[in-house]
C-alpha cells in the first residue's frame, strides 16, 4: 500500500488483487477497512467491524451488495453501510476509485 497524494487518496493495490466476492482487510493509518470486489465488478469498502460484536466483515460471506458478519450473520449493505432489519446499526463506508488496474480508497 502506498500513499499517492497528500490528503486522502490511498492506493490499496491492483484490481486483480481483489478476488470476486472475497473480502480483503486493508489498514490505512489506524483504520481497518474491508474491501470487496462484487460479482457485478463494483468495488466497495466499509469499516471492518460489525456494529454488533465487532466481527471482522472482511471475513464475511458476500451475497449481491451485502456482506454477512462471520460472527452472528448480521447483514450489512455494502452500498450505504446500513445493517439490514431486524437488526439495526451501520458501518462507515469509503468511496473507491478505479484508475486502470489500480484501486484507490478515499479516506478521512
Amino acid at each position: 500500500m502506498s500513499k499517492i497524494e497528500a490528503g486522502n487518496k490511498v492506493m490499496i493495490g491492483k484490481l486483480t488483487d481483489l478476488p470476486d466476492k472475497v473480502g480483503k482487510e486493508v489498514i490505512v493509518g489506524d483504520q481497518s477497512i474491508a474491501v470487496f470486489r462484487l460479482a457485478s465488478g463494483k468495488v466497495r469498502a466499509v469499516e471492518n467491524k460489525c456494529p454488533h460484536k465487532n466481527g471482522p466483515l472482511s471475513q464475511g460471506i458476500v451475497a449481491g451488495e451485502h456482506v454477512f458478519c462471520p460472527l452472528h450473520d448480521w447483514k450489512v449493505c455494502l452500498d450505504d453501510g446500513l445493517v439490514q432489519k431486524p437488526d439495526i446499526g451501520c458501518v462507515k463506508t469509503f468511496e473507491t476509485v478505479i484508475d486502470g488496474d489500480a484501486v484507490f480508497l478515499l479516506v478521512d
